[in-house]
């Protein structure tokens, strides 16, 4: 796919310092659907409070279905803007409320490329999510639908203490079909959509 990389600014930006920030990657209504799926599932109990040891005790989904098919189906995008062939991993999400913070780390091996999508935050002040590249830190500050594209496994991130009330955030991982973590598909499980055991 080295063709994206002559034709896609956004692809010259990933592939120059390893992260680059894309707006409005994902259209409004989808963003309005699957925050209030996640709202839903969480006023139901449907989502996990415990087991997410970086932001303890915040409602968190692993393997939805909803999130994996939104997953594959922004592979082809995820793919233009890295210039990559991916393979899907695995989605993430978690319902960040006032206080929370991130440690500084780096990602496992199935998040060899990863996008940090925002769903919508009360009040409506961006949260702002920093990663180290070669360049020094950058600041990401997001809106709904914008994502932070990244290299999970290379760029430490981070946030400091969230100061709003609450905010949903979606995370979307890949791994490149050539690269070393290739075997790293659908996370390993047999198919999208399962929780699987993490």
């Amino acid at each position: 796919m080295d063709a994206s990389l002559a034709t896609n600014p956004i692809a010259q930006t990933f592939a120059r310092q390893g992260y680059a920030v894309v707006r409005a990657l994902v259209p409004g209504p989808t963003v309005t659907a699957v925050r209030a799926h996640l709202e839903q599932s969480a006023a139901a109990g449907k989502m996990r409070m415990q087991g997410d040891d970086q932001v303890p005790g915040t409602p968190s989904a692993h393997g939805d279905p909803l999130l994996d098919n939104l997953m594959q189906d922004l592979c082809p995008a995820i793919e233009a803007c890295t210039g990559l062939a991916l393979w899907p991993t695995y989605s993430y999400a978690r319902l960040y409320k006032h206080g929370d913070t991130l440690l500084p780390h780096r990602d496992r091996a199935a998040c060899e490329i990863s996008v940090s999508l925002n769903l919508g935050q009360v009040p409506d002040e961006p949260w702002a999510l920093y990663v180290k590249g070669a360049a020094g830190t950058a600041e990401a500050l997001l809106r709904p639908g914008d994502v932070l594209l990244y290299r999970g496994i290379d760029l430490i991130h981070w946030r400091h203490a969230y100061e709003g009330q609450h905010l949903a955030q979606v995370f979307l991982h890949y791994v490149d079909q050539n690269g070393p973590h290739r075997n790293e598909k659908f996370d390993r499980r047999p198919t999208l959509g399962t929780a699987g055991v993490r």
